[in-house]
């Protein structure tokens, strides 16, 4: 009920708003025209701009304490719109004149009086003590703009490379260069940089942090173009600008209508998916609506954890608590109908397997081989191998084994089974990665430690990567490896730096341990440039490398049983450099 006479009494103000003011204007413009006051023409007029204030602009509906520019424009277009209407009554030269004079001294004051009141009330209620520079000066930096007024944010400037840009002004606000806001901040620091160009590159992003994030105390960012949600408010999407936003390759052709394509309905085996890859693998089969999921993993945790995060009405998920070496997995390709393997099961970490090189072998190389053979003995359509950039030129076991699943995986008789590999380098933030290291290093208040200083790593974001690899898995007809454009490789020692920068913590420096074992200097992806295009820049094809399949298997046995498995690996993989020592 309150509200409800609040309701009121804000009509009620608005028509005596409309009254007022319109009485207040035709008695200047009839005093300056020098004619008798008309009290039908006045009255006419009062009842348009009454309907196209309620019935169009519903004006009582909104705050004057938050309006804009906007707001103030769309009120001009509609009052000038209800003057074509209404003119039409009181045609004449002398009328016409009249009116439009009467009408842009009432847009004036109409305007002025909504300035007013926002910017009395808001100086009185908001001090604005927090100096704000927003980079970008298109619609979404306006945007922001407009949402920041009523906050303690006050937008000092506009920054943006555009030159034309820089003449002009928004709201009073100037546009200025890069270099001029370096004269403007001098020895000091603003509170915020906001960085509102969600379609830029994040090459771009990374320039603009590396230049200017001396001059803050904060920076934020707006999400990707592809992320941001037009109906919420921009204010509140704004977020810390994160080690990702500066690193993480974007790619531009992701085809998600074609992921849906191959993904909808399907019945989906997602082996390790309680690991960083395969948990995302199985959102995403999830997102684009798979019919059945089953999630394969020997870890009770992992699988408890990612049931509880993906409750779904949509997709059955249904959890197997098994390894890939396990015999009892034939049970589970007799009792579901497989469309698709999606294999990511592996040991991963470099360190770790090079201490257990026989268990990783197991794993690796014969859990992916009984993978694939139950693949095609029980038809299922297409299998996809996750494999890695350390399998090019290997100097590692894990990089080798990987690279073994390769050979098979293009080598075996298929029969019906679809077969592809896909290769990419690191994804940021994945378990046993190095940004989580670091983070966890800065948060104890200990020095970073890297490898070498300059060792280099590919990165993606691990959401984008499990996209790209589904999007190559659409394309495959069997026998490929398809290579994910990474983008440029980083030096770990820049992304150690950036992690420092970001926390604000000077009393952190960085270390060099030394490369350990099994690790080199940088990643490949192609052993050399022998690659195919695809319709997606993102996505390349490798040379194929024939190798006899009785060989191979007889040569996998071999290695399974070898004591010195070192030597076997070096005989299936030639190029297989083992670096040893630290």
């Amino acid at each position: 009920m309150e509200s409800f006479l609040m309701r009121i009494d804000k009509r009620i103000l608005n028509i005596l708003v409309i009254i007022v003011l319109s009485g207040f204007t035709f008695t200047w413009t009839f005093f300056i025209f020098h004619v008798e006051f008309d009290l039908n023409l006045v009255l006419w007029v009062i009842l348009a701009r009454l309907i196209a204030s309620y019935v169009i602009l519903r004006d009582y509906s909104l705050s004057w304490s938050k309006a804009t520019s906007k707001s103030f424009l769309l009120k001009s277009i509609v009052y000038i719109s209800a003057f074509i209407v209404y003119m039409p009554l009181f045609y004449g030269e002398f009328r016409i004149s009249f009116l439009v004079s009467e009408l842009f001294l009432y847009l004036f004051a109409i305007n002025f009086l909504m300035y007013s009141y926002a910017y009395m009330i808001n100086r009185n209620s908001i001090k604005k003590d927090k100096k704000v520079v927003i980079f970008g000066a298109g619609s979404a930096g306006l945007k922001l703009e407009s949402e920041f007024k009523g906050t303690p944010y006050k937008v000092e400037c506009f920054v943006d490379d555009d030159v034309v840009l820089q003449k002009r002004s928004i709201d009073g606000i100037k546009i200025i260069s890069k270099e001029k806001l370096k004269q403007l901040v001098g020895n000091g620091k603003l509170d915020l940089l906001v960085i509102a160009i969600p379609s830029a590159p994040q090459k771009r992003i990374n320039e603009i942090y590396d230049r200017l994030h001396n001059y803050f105390h904060e920076i934020q960012i707006l999400p990707s173009i592809d992320k941001i949600l037009h109906e919420k408010s921009f204010a509140d999407q704004l977020k810390d600008v994160s080690v990702e936003d500066l690193l993480a390759r974007h790619p531009q052709d992701l085809d998600k209508s074609a992921i849906a394509e191959f993904i909808n309905k399907k019945t989906v085996l997602v082996t390790g998916a309680g690991g960083s890859i395969g948990s995302e693998i199985v959102r995403q089969c999830v997102e684009f609506e798979a019919g059945k999921i089953l999630l394969l993993d020997h870890s009770e945790f992992n699988l408890y954890s990612l049931l509880e995060e993906l409750e779904s009405d949509r997709v059955k998920l249904l959890p197997i608590m098994l390894s890939v070496l396990d015999a009892s997995l034939e049970k589970v390709f007799i009792e579901h109908d497989i469309d698709i393997v999606i294999h990511a099961a592996a040991y991963k970490h470099v360190p770790l397997v090079e201490d257990n090189i026989k268990a990783a072998i197991k794993n690796n190389v014969l859990g992916t081989k009984n993978c694939i053979d139950l693949a095609i003995k029980y038809g299922v359509k297409k299998f996809v191998l996750i494999s890695t950039d350390k399998a090019v030129r290997p100097t590692n076991v894990m990089g080798t084994t990987k690279r073994i699943c390769e050979l098979y995986a293009q080598n075996v008789k298929s029969e019906n089974t679809e077969i592809v590999a896909v290769r990419f380098g690191n994804v940021l933030g994945s378990s046993g990665s190095v940004i989580p290291k670091f983070k966890k290093q800065i948060e104890a208040g200990k020095n970073l430690t890297v490898t070498h200083p300059d060792i280099t790593r590919y990165f993606m974001l691990i959401p984008e990567a499990c996209e790209l690899v589904l999007q190559a898995a659409s394309l495959g007809k069997g026998g490929e490896i398809f290579i994910l454009d990474m983008g440029e490789p980083v030096k770990i020692v820049d992304l150690a730096q950036k992690l420092i920068d970001l926390s604000g913590r000077r009393d952190i420096n960085i270390e060099f341990s030394g490369l350990r074992p099994g690790e080199k200097l940088y990643e490949e992806l192609l052993i050399d440039d022998s690659a195919e295009n695809t319709r997606y820049e993102s996505i390349t094809v490798a040379k194929k490398t024939d190798y006899d399949i009785s060989k191979l298997e007889e040569d996998i046995a071999k290695l399974v049983a070898s004591d010195v498995p070192l030597d076997k690996l070096k005989e299936i993989v030639p190029e297989f450099e083992h670096k040893k020592n630290v």
